[in-house]
């Protein structure tokens, strides 16, 4: 692991700001994305003024998302593109006129490094780590459209067990802006594995303009879904990836069923 990097989890030789690209078959008719994948942070933030222990939490990155989404890749051929710096830099599911895009507080804790940040602090940081992440999103779904197969776009995020002392019920969630058949189809198919409690648009509504999804999905029309784990549920590596695999087991079948990955015209 580089010393100058908080820990980043398995893929510790990517700096933030790099992009970390599983490549696949466009032929899967679906793009994998991790938003919150990581909580890296170059050491001349300096842990943006925290202690190290609370980057260990949900306000710095998705835990078991990304293992989650790695073990999604690997079982299903499907490409992937995720994170490698905490969302406490700059989150890349905000737009870009969005407050919270560079949190001052999180969860009750106060982030003393963006305290102060102005508009040019943030614009250094949209285009050392957002800006990067956003163009491998584009050119991850432009090369399935060249190819001819338009991809549905999952993104895979986690959730805390509680929020503010309540207890949340949900294994799973499936957030959407405008339900499409996706999103609806995902929701039938957590419900059908019978051990899960599943969210409809819970715990939080997926309607954000500007998201990620919002930027890459709902504006060139191609389907997607926002799917949401309990981050108990993946707090460890094994437990991640089962959960991937489980995932991966219940969306291909969601996908293909609505067309995703069959060949189109090849734009050019």
């Amino acid at each position: 692991m580089r010393s100058d990097l908080l820990p980043a989890g398995p893929v510790a030789m990517l700096a933030p700001g790099e992009v970390e690209i599983i490549p696949g078959d466009p032929a899967t008719g679906m793009l994998l994305l991790c938003d919150h994948a990581s909580n890296a942070i170059p050491a001349e933030f300096a842990a943006l003024g925290l202690p190290l222990g609370e980057l260990e939490r949900h306000i710095a990155y998705d835990i078991g998302a990304a293992e989650a989404v790695r073990a999604m890749a690997r079982a299903t051929g499907a490409p992937a593109v995720l994170t490698t710096f905490s969302r406490l830099l700059i989150d890349p599911n905000r737009g870009l006129d969005d407050p919270t895009l560079v949190m001052r507080l999180s969860d009750g804790a106060i982030i003393p490094g963006n305290a102060r940040i102005n508009e040019a602090g943030i614009a250094a940081r949209v285009a050392r780590y957002y800006a990067p992440y956003d163009a491998a999103i584009d050119t991850a779904i432009e090369r399935a459209l060249a190819a001819g197969f338009p991809p549905a776009i999952v993104s895979v995020h986690s959730f805390t067990p509680f929020w503010k002392a309540a207890a949340r019920p949900w294994h799973v969630g499936v957030l959407w802006d405008k339900a499409g058949d996706l999103a609806k189809s995902l929701i039938a198919a957590f419900q059908a594995e019978h051990d899960l409690v599943v969210g409809d648009n819970e715990p939080y509504s997926g309607g954000l303009p500007g998201d990620t999804i919002d930027r890459h999905a709902t504006r060139r029309g191609l389907p997607d879904a926002l799917i949401e784990v309990r981050q108990d549920l993946i707090a460890t590596p094994q437990t991640a990836r089962d959960w991937g695999l489980r995932l991966a087991r219940i969306v291909s079948p969601c996908v293909a069923a609505l067309g995703a990955g069959k060949p189109s015209r090849p734009s050019g």
